[in-house]
């Protein structure tokens, strides 16, 4: 951390987990890095959560050193299955070890990480397989269709909605291990195809690296930069349909993926790989978003856009207020003029701890702010920074300022901006060390029109609110002339896997009531599922049951409530009130 603690400092798990732990397993990222609190946050948390050092003095949640087991989730799949995924992969490729099962049986939802540390398994599969070609996969779908056998995918494994539980079994495919080479790369049509278990990082350095991989002119970049991007996959970007922190100028990842290739029980499925076509319905578009539902994507042909870092611009500027800023942000977006790559508004709340965390309250620039009426829990952080060809990058950047001084956008230095592109994919490790003392922090999103933004802003934030003592924080990204993003992160003392379950039901009820669209990039998955028909319409989805129904008939592929297709009349919910936290008086 940038300064020692002068009071009490919390002992910090800061020993990398063994390697066959729980720990391993549901901890986020690089098991040698991590991230803890300053002190000034530390004592805001204190504050927040009606806390004392008392509290920090022990693990008030299990910290999972121990090594895994699973005496209760037995193997349950006949050798003969197990015989027949080693003869197509070979035999150091199939494991059915405790740890590797379990390893590829959870994602990162706050429900995901209270079940590992209390050791509540409640699926694992019985069988991992480690593939290595896409003939090799196809191989694979063609077995479990002939013999019933459920099939998951695991790509990364940063799913937040559940996306990749195997809740029926079966057998799941790891894409980590061998499943993530390029395949082909194409300067001309400034085009990379890779297998889909290539992950983000690896994509960069190899599109950064082109001139000296492939001959090319010059280094390239994908553009997509989800937070997950250290430890998530082309494949799951491509499944979800996926945005990054940069989509507002590079695009989401729909309009980054030009083709794909999938292993379906039907055969293999392959779309077309032109930018732009009337042919019927898109069928790039029908097979994004299906979440592993219709078959196992195997090979993505990505857009590709020149590496010029040197053309940053990068901007950041005070607002006074909420409305002001959305205002100033709509007319950004609207100008015509361009826009930036990464796009990000933080309402009052995010402010004050953004603030904290990336050390601007250390600065000059915060008594300023107070000096000149930009006070704390009304002010709103904009930052960003701008991409592309030299001269296109420094006109976003001025006709950005013109229109935040226009309306009084105090200006802050680089400082800011720079702060959060250090910290903007290393937050998450923050997330652990919280809950080793039984505070858990989780987030939602949803798309909204900007009409419609500063109801959806007050409506959803009231229900998070509703549960004392939480931190609710906003921020507005993957920003559009007609919309945007709005992203809520919650952070609340809470330990228990089903109180956060029926708390995150609340939220996606409110998100569903104020007309916003319940995922914007997160995915469907399994726990946003119930909420998808009342979202798009019983009529609209009886087209994706029909695909469903084309492709996969039997229900193999990723079952078990995935995007909702195989739900229960009785577990999908319309527009349900729930009454878990509402019925308590807001703390506001």
């Amino acid at each position: 951390m940038s300064k020692p603690y002068k009071g009490f400092e919390p002992k910090w798990v800061l020993t990398p987990a063994p390697k066959d732990s729980y720990r391993s397993i549901f901890r986020w990222g690089d098991p040698e890095f991590f991230k803890y609190p300053k002190e000034s946050l530390y004592k805001l948390m204190k504050d927040t959560f009606k806390m004392t050092d008392e509290d920090f003095k022990q693990y008030s949640d299990d910290i999972g050193f121990d090594k895994v087991t699973l005496p209760d989730n037995p193997v349950n799949i006949d050798e003969k299955h197990i015989n027949a995924m080693k003869e197509i992969v070979g035999a150091d490729f199939v494991s059915t070890t405790d740890y590797d099962r379990l390893s590829v049986a959870y994602g990162f939802t706050g429900y995901d990480l209270l079940r590992l540390r209390h050791k509540r398994i409640d699926c694992v599969p019985d069988v991992v397989v480690y593939p290595a070609t896409t003939a090799q996969v196809e191989k694979i779908v063609k077995y479990v269709v002939e013999n019933g056998i459920p099939l998951y995918v695991y790509g990364g494994g940063s799913s937040v909605t559940r996306g990749v539980e195997p809740v029926k079994g079966g057998i799941t495919l790891d894409m980590r291990k061998r499943f993530n080479k390029v395949i082909s790369f194409n300067e001309i049509d400034q085009t990379i195809t890779v297998q889909a278990g290539l992950s983000g990082p690896d994509l960069e350095k190899i599109l950064h690296e082109a001139p000296q991989r492939f001959g090319a002119k010059r280094a390239y970049t994908c553009g997509h930069f989800p937070q997950s991007f250290e430890f998530s996959s082309v494949g799951g970007w491509t499944v979800t349909r996926g945005a990054g922190q940069n989509s507002t100028y590079y695009g989401c990842i729909t309009d980054i993926v030009l083709s794909q290739k999938y292993a379906t029980p039907i055969g293999t499925i392959q779309t077309s790989h032109y930018s732009r076509e009337a042919t019927g319905p898109n069928l790039n578009q029908i097979m994004m978003g299906s979440e592993g539902t219709f078959g196992v994507l195997t090979e993505v042909t990505l857009k590709v856009f020149r590496w010029m870092p040197e053309n940053r611009k990068r901007f950041s500027y005070m607002f006074r207020d909420w409305d002001t800023a959305m205002v100033a942000a709509r007319e950004m977006m609207q100008c015509e003029c361009g826009f930036s790559s990464v796009f990000r508004l933080s309402d009052p709340e995010e402010t004050s701890l953004m603030l904290k965390l990336y050390n601007v309250d250390d600065t000059p620039l915060n008594p300023l702010l107070d000096k000149f009426g930009y006070k704390d829990m009304e002010r709103c952080l904009f930052l960003g920074f701008t991409d592309g060809e030299k001269g296109y990058s420094a006109n976003v950047a001025k006709n950005i300022m013109k229109i935040a001084l226009k309306h009084g956008g105090m200006p802050l230095t680089g400082y800011v901006t720079k702060s959060w592109e250090k910290g903007r994919f290393n937050d998450p490790y923050l997330r652990d060390t919280l809950m080793d003392f039984g505070i858990i922090t989780d987030t939602l999103e949803c798309t909204v029109n900007w009409s419609n933004m500063a109801q959806v802003h007050r409506d959803v934030r009231k229900v998070c609110h509703a549960l004392p003592n939480t931190v609710v924080t906003t921020h507005m990204s993957h920003c559009y002339p007609q919309g945007a993003n709005l992203y809520f992160i919650f952070l609340t003392k809470m330990q228990d896997e089903e109180e956060f379950k029926r708390y995150h039901t609340t939220i996606l009820d409110a998100i569903q009531r104020s007309g916003a669209a319940i995922s914007h990039h997160h995915g469907v998955g399994k726990m946003f599922a119930p909420w998808l028909e009342g979202y798009v319409g019983e009529k609209e989805f009886g087209v994706f049951k029909t695909l469903k129904n084309y492709f996969d008939p039997d229900y193999l592929m990723n079952p078990g409530g995935t995007i909702g297709l195989d739900l229960k009349p009785e577990e999908k919910k319309f527009l349900r009130e729930h009454t878990d936290y509402t019925e308590q008086p807001a703390a506001d």
